[in-house]
């Protein structure tokens, strides 16, 4: 008799339902059976929560969202040798195809096949009780990691990946990160964590600031209650090195290039909601402005974990928030709305 397993699905603009299907089986040799145990909520998902798309992906209801998460793995097929059942990994999300020239060319998170969970029109998410992935997109964790911990690595894989590119720049000392959510905050605990300590943040959420002050930014600044441009200026008088756009919103992007030194480096880490945004060619162009977008994060998992159990990132300070999965809908309505000093929330099974 087939085992049934409950799943959250969304099945409309602010609306979850709890339901029963089928646990999935192992059809292939390289996948394997996880059973989930922490859920983080992300800001696609708001979007997918709020808007039913991100962009030209739509929900085509009903849908499972969800994409960061940990789990145990519950059963591998014959040709998993990475991991074993009762290992407890962080899960990459990106399914690639490794045979398209972007993943030979060892940029698999643009791969032209990528699948993705929880993304409409490719996969089904991970706020359920079981899934399938492949094996070469689980990652065991050592002891020293929990279910909560390991379910924040996909984050701070991303803000690990923007804050690399860093690497390929010389003479990088100041650096604003424009809206410290949790991916804010993944790339400033990342920046640290590579040598970079010299991190002025900005976000319209005052409790937020606090906490990126208390773990190391050296600066904080509410656009909505002061002049971002004057006050850095007044600090930098040659303008900030790098800035990091994270929150995915035009007045950042303006403030982004206003406070920018001539030849610095704005890097595109934000999703917008809105499918298209200006910029002001003419200081672009006269500060010769370079633009790096960040598409999610590549061969970053690994490193991350490395980080963690070796004491370089403490990012513990960023689950504040935990709710059974019978409570889902309120752990998003808390996160929608900002409610409760929230940074991330976990959904637990």
């Amino acid at each position: 008799m087939n085992q049934k397993m409950k799943r959250i699905i969304l099945t409309g603009i602010e609306k979850f339902d709890v339901v029963e299907s089928l646990t999935p089986k192992i059809l292939k040799d390289e996948d394997v059976l996880l059973k989930i145990k922490s859920v983080g909520i992300c800001g696609s998902d708001i979007h997918y929560y709020k808007e039913g798309r991100i962009g030209d992906q739509v929900v085509d209801y009903p849908f499972t969202i969800g994409h960061e998460c940990s789990a145990v793995v519950d059963n591998a097929g014959r040709k998993v040798t990475n991991v074993k059942p009762g290992d407890l990994v962080a899960v990459d999300p990106a399914l690639s195809c490794h045979q398209c020239q972007q993943c030979l060319s060892g940029r698999e998170h643009t791969c032209i096949n990528l699948k993705f969970l929880g993304c409409p029109g490719q996969l089904d998410g991970c706020l359920t009780e079981y899934i399938i992935m492949p094996g070469r997109n689980c990652f065991p964790v050592p002891k020293i990691l929990n279910h909560e911990l390991a379910a924040l690595i996909e984050p701070l894989s991303i803000g690990y990946y923007a804050a690399s590119f860093l690497k390929e720049s010389k003479d990088i000392n100041s650096i604003a990160i424009l809206g410290v959510g949790p991916i804010g905050l993944s790339v400033m605990l990342s920046l640290q964590s590579l040598g970079y300590n010299q991190n002025y943040v900005t976000d319209r959420l005052d409790y937020r600031l606090e906490i990126a002050k208390k773990n190391g930014a050296v600066w904080t600044g509410n656009p909505d209650k002061k002049n971002i441009y004057s006050s850095l200026r007044s600090i930098n008088t040659d303008g900030i090195d790098a800035v990091f756009e994270c929150c995915g919103k035009q007045e950042a992007i303006d403030d982004a290039i206003e406070i920018l030194k001539p030849g610095g480096i704005l890097l595109v880490v934000g999703i917008p909601e809105t499918d298209r945004i200006s910029l002001d060619m003419n200081k672009m162009r006269r500060k010769e402005i370079i633009i790096r977008n960040v598409r999610r994060q590549n061969k970053s998992v690994q490193p991350v974990i490395d980080q963690i159990a070796s004491g370089k990132l403490h990012p513990e300070f960023l689950i504040t928030h935990r709710f059974p999965f019978e409570k889902t809908s309120e752990a998003f309505n808390i996160v929608t709305n900002y409610q409760d000093n929230v940074v991330k929330a976990l959904i637990r099974f």
